[in-house]
């Protein structure tokens, strides 16, 4: 959404009005004009620590993915590099190392064949890590296009109407077809023989979800990888996987190993994940990895000079900080694969727990108990006189965020709320949220009928955004 000026009227028009206790004298400040002159430094803290009290609790924000929590020391180097830009590798060569060896950690992590050959690189977040992978399907596929002699003006993407909203952007912004796949009945992502029917000669590859943003469920791409291989030997059609893995891809590997969506998988060409989300680290990191150099067109790669050698790179951002990189090779570092296990573990207990418990509230039923993402869904009987959406605003009056949204076409019918445990959300907090809930229950009962429908909601899905899938079989 573009950001707009707001309009005249009312107290967001009006000019800020500084208490003297926090400034030499009282000041009138412009709110949407550069002052005239300058402030003190300890006036100008004071006016943004103020306004931003407002904000909600991070820590409370059960809708999000993105971490809120980190230790002292990975704070302290995140400062300490504040002033370093990511794309500066000759003037910041060890920043660059630490990016390589977290490329080849997370190579290892996955299972690539030769993790010397593995290529990658960081980004901004999983978004643009998506977007690069999606880039290299498509320049991939009009390459073997006009090898073979054939058309490359309309490629498409098959994906389950699930995927996050970068993909769509992606489509949006590079001009592909977006082949949604629709939920049906208790399918609540994409299939693999649904994914393998939408497939054509224009198929650049099919997008295989590592924990669904809506309720936290792993895609089958063993599955899909599968139906692909099938797809090929009755056709000759070679359609690649990318699996975004934004938030499983650094689930799976610790506690599910014998779970296959990786690089073991031929047929997976790409891996996208977050760094900020189960990789621990705050906003705003991601990471893009290939299986080896074939996977990522040359011609996409740029090349930067340093230490008397090149450096590939391959982003949609520029300058960027490297403070995050650092952080995540100080979270390698610090918890290597145990400790990343035992957060993670941790994260799915509560999770699990906390699914058990509320669906063993009366108004509630659990469509998804946390065993994969430490993320459930959950939806209010249609028995007990009020929605999802009065949950979450009930909630919300305690500071929980928790959102409460519909699901995409054909289930359109299923409101549901949605949980993430993070690091940081433990047991504790676990069950303040509990006894908040259920303090809530009372007075929801109580109500006359339900109070709130999907359009007062504030809008936070965090990635659920219903989309129009558009399926067709070829």
């Amino acid at each position: 959404m573009a950001l707009r000026h707001p309009r005249d009227g009312g107290s967001g028009g009006r000019d800020l009005e500084i208490n003297p206790v926090f400034s030499r004298e009282p000041l009138t400040i412009p709110r949407y004009a550069l002052p005239a002159g300058e402030l003190d430094p300890g006036t100008a803290y004071q006016i943004v620590h103020d306004e931003l009290m407002l904000d909600g609790n991070a820590r409370l924000n059960l809708a999000t993915f993105v971490s809120t929590w980190a230790e002292p020391e990975a704070l302290r180097l995140m400062a300490e590099c504040a002033d370093k830009n990511m794309i500066d590798k000759d003037e910041y060569p060890r920043t660059a190392e630490l990016e390589m060896r977290c490329v080849h950690m997370l190579a290892r992590l996955w299972h690539a064949a030769d993790p010397r050959r593995a290529v990658g690189c960081s980004t901004t977040g999983s978004s643009e890590a998506a977007m690069l992978g999606g880039l290299a399907l498509k320049r991939r596929w009009r390459e073997r296009r006009r090898a073979a002699g054939g058309p490359a003006d309309r490629p498409n993407l098959v994906m389950g109407v699930n995927v996050q909203i970068c993909w769509e952007k992606f489509a949006n912004y590079f001009d592909v077809e977006p082949r949604y796949v629709p939920m049906e009945g208790d399918r609540f992502h994409l299939g693999a023989r649904e994914a393998a029917e939408l497939c054509d000669g224009n198929t650049i590859g099919v997008v295989a979800v590592l924990g669904s943003t809506f309720d936290g469920s792993y895609e089958p791409v063993a599955e899909i990888a599968a139906a692909l291989d099938d797809l090929e030997a009755r056709t000759g059609l070679d359609v690649p996987i990318h699996v975004d893995g934004a938030s499983g891809a650094m689930i799976a590997p610790f506690l599910d190993p014998e779970l296959v969506w990786d690089f073991r998988l031929p047929r997976v060409a790409s891996i996208n994940t977050s760094g900020h989300k189960y990789g621990l680290v705050m906003p705003g990191v991601g990471w893009a990895l290939w299986r080896d150099e074939d996977a990522l067109p040359a011609d996409l790669v740029f090349r930067v000079n340093y230490l008397g050698g090149d450096m590939p790179t391959f982003a949609l951002n520029f300058s960027r900080p490297g403070a995050q990189v650092v952080a995540q090779y100080y979270a390698f570092l610090r918890l290597g694969f145990d400790g990343y296990r035992r957060v993670q573990r941790t994260c799915r207990d509560v999770a699990t727990r906390l699914a058990a418990e509320i669906g063993r509230l009366g108004p509630f039923e659990t469509l998804t108990g946390g065993g994969e993402l430490p993320v459930f869904a959950f939806r209010v009987r249609e028995d007990a006189g009020f929605t999802v959406y009065d949950v979450s605003a009930a909630l919300r009056e305690c500071g929980w965020l928790v959102p409460a949204y519909t699901f995409p076409e054909n289930r359109t019918d299923l409101a549901v709320l949605r949980v993430v445990v993070r690091n940081g959300f433990g047991h504790d907090l676990a069950d303040l949220f509990l006894d908040d809930l259920r303090r809530a229950l009372p007075r929801l009962h109580a109500q006359r009928g339900p109070g709130r429908d999907a359009s007062e909601t504030t809008g936070f899905a965090h990635g659920a955004e219903p989309k129009k899938a558009r399926a067709r079989k070829v």
